[in-house]
């Protein structure tokens, strides 16, 4: 079937063909017969399937075939990173059509945006906040939004957006007088809960409900020490040479470190967390886009939206804790058809995510044992690497330095509040200079109030700092580590014959094996 069957607008075909569309995918396949004929939507489908054009190109469509109508659409989605990328298709796709597209998100000033909306926009795409932001300013109106489409509805609600787009749909024409288009990669409550409260008797597709992963992904993992884990991404990029490549990590602090040693080990890449400014993100963004960037560490805040054409190669440092997170990370790659690989390092802090993401996707990952030679000799083995601040912009320093004066002044006050309760003085050193032929309550001035006078929230903070007192916050000196069969042993004799260990079987083998071992454990004492 082509795009030509649905009767679409010359000048929208036109953008189509320019843009690479051909053949509509199963998704828009499915969708657009009942979308071009004003009917609501609940669509279902795996992520990276398609699902954008499925509803801009019904979106432009009637906005073509009703000229004397005065239409307006509405697009939320639960990040910077697909708004933008939204955005972008739409003006693609509507290279040719007369419609203005404006985006608008947090992170970036309001200036820009405030002139969008003054000149007047057919398509809005935004996030909740910031669209709820200019709509109680009485700088965007919902009540003329004629189409409402809400992407990656399961995440929304994930980030606890819900409350935020009941407001803004019950700004809205009410729903009989609007069309609503619903697009998600999960079925759960809340989505379906949202479809048959705020839609008009939808249309529900679904594509390969069975099916959450796509069939072309390549996935497999390798069961790994954490302290090994870099070792073995060198490895992997070292053999696997992919053209380009996401690596993700779980934390921010993780992100940044994973980058230091690839950067020290001469591999070029950048990383994306949540607190980088806007500005740098999306330059980040479009160089591993346009092939300038070749390598991208990131968290959760790239794993959706991010659509790079021809991604070769999805790789979990860090296995997720979210079984859906796995969904949408390796959905970067293998998209539109296309095909790619994913590959999970599992080490033991993680481990026990395992079953659910497998039972999630019902998918049993296979699993590859890495020899001696996977593993590569880290550069940067033995460097601290620092917490990461040079990301903050100037606005951001000023700001920091704002809240640092807040914090002062708040502890000021707090401070003066104490000592007014006492009710014996209103000067610490005065308090001291009367009390110093007793030991003892200097002391307890001290404990109570620390070296400046400030006074500590925490009564089992100030026992730690008595002098003479052992700081119970000081780590545990670390006992002599067992050796790894020792350790193997233990768990032998503790959990009976399942954990069988080859003595034939290489060390790091082993300590793979244990990595999982102790996730079953963890899991087991969860359960209890």
């Amino acid at each position: 079937m082509n795009f030509e069957d649905y009767n679409l607008h010359e000048l929208l075909l036109r953008g189509l063909h320019e843009a690479g569309f051909e053949h509509p995918l199963p998704v828009q396949e499915a969708s657009l017969r009942f979308a071009l004929d004003g009917r609501d939507l609940f669509v279902q489908s795996q992520t990276g399937s398609g699902k954008t054009a499925a509803f801009l190109i019904p979106i432009f469509q009637m906005m073509l075939t009703h000229p004397d109508k005065k239409m307006r659409a509405l697009v939320v989605a639960p990040t910077r990173e697909l708004a933008s990328q939204i955005e972008k298709e739409a003006k693609l796709i509507g290279k040719h059509l007369p419609f203005k597209v404006g985006v608008f998100y947090g992170g970036v000033g309001y200036a820009h945006q405030e002139q969008l909306l003054k000149k007047g926009i057919d398509i809005i795409v935004g996030t909740p906040g910031r669209l709820i932001d200019f709509n109680r300013s009485g700088k965007l109106d919902f009540s003329d939004i004629t189409i409402l489409v809400i992407d990656e509805a399961d995440r929304l609600f994930d980030m606890g957006f819900f409350p935020d787009l009941k407001k803004i749909i019950n700004n809205m024409p009410p729903k009989s007088k609007r069309q609503t288009m619903l697009f998600s990669a999960t079925l759960n409550y809340e989505v379906r809960k949202m479809a048959y409260e705020y839609m008009n008797e939808p249309e529900l597709v679904e594509l390969s409900p069975d099916r959450i992963t796509v069939d072309t992904i390549e996935q497999k993992l390798y069961h790994v020490g954490s302290n090994e884990k870099i070792n073995l991404l060198l490895g992997i990029l070292k053999k696997q040479q992919p053209r380009n490549a996401i690596i993700f990590t779980n934390t921010k602090r993780m992100a940044h470190e994973v980058a230091v040693r690839l950067e020290k080990n001469g591999i070029a890449c950048e990383y994306i967390i949540g607190d980088l400014p806007q500005s740098k993100r999306l330059k980040i963004i479009e160089n591993i886009k346009s092939g300038k960037l070749c390598f991208l560490v990131a968290t959760d805040v790239a794993s959706r939206g991010l659509h790079i054409d021809d991604l070769e190669l999805v790789i979990n440092y860090d296995l997720p804790e979210n079984s859906e997170s796995y969904v949408h990370r390796i959905g970067r790659t293998a998209r539109v058809g296309k095909g790619g690989k994913a590959i999970s390092l599992v080490c033991e802090k993680y481990v026990y995510g395992l079953d659910a993401i497998e039972a999630y996707t019902k998918t049993k990952i296979p699993v590859e044992w890495a020899d001696e030679e996977l593993y590569v000799e880290d550069a940067s083995s033995g460097m601290k690497i620092s917490s990461e601040k040079g990301h903050r912009r100037r606005g951001d320093e000023r700001g920091q330095k704002v809240k640092r004066e807040k914090r002062h002044a708040g502890a000021s006050r707090i401070q003066e509040g104490a000592m007014q309760k006492a009710g014996r003085i209103k000067d610490h050193k005065i308090f001291l200079e009367r009390n110093k032929e007793k030991p003892a309550r200097e002391k307890s001035a001290h404990a109570a109030f620390g070296k400046n006078g400030i006074p500590h929230g925490n009564r089992k903070e100030h026992e730690t700092n008595r002098p003479g007192k052992k700081n119970v916050r000081r780590k545990a000196e670390r006992s002599p580590e067992q050796s790894l069969d020792a350790r193997l042993d233990y768990y032998r004799q503790k959990y009976g014959d399942n954990f069988k260990v080859k003595e034939d079987k290489p060390a790091r083998e082993k300590v793979s094996l244990l990595s999982r071992i102790i996730g079953i454990f963890k899991r087991k004492k969860q359960q209890r």
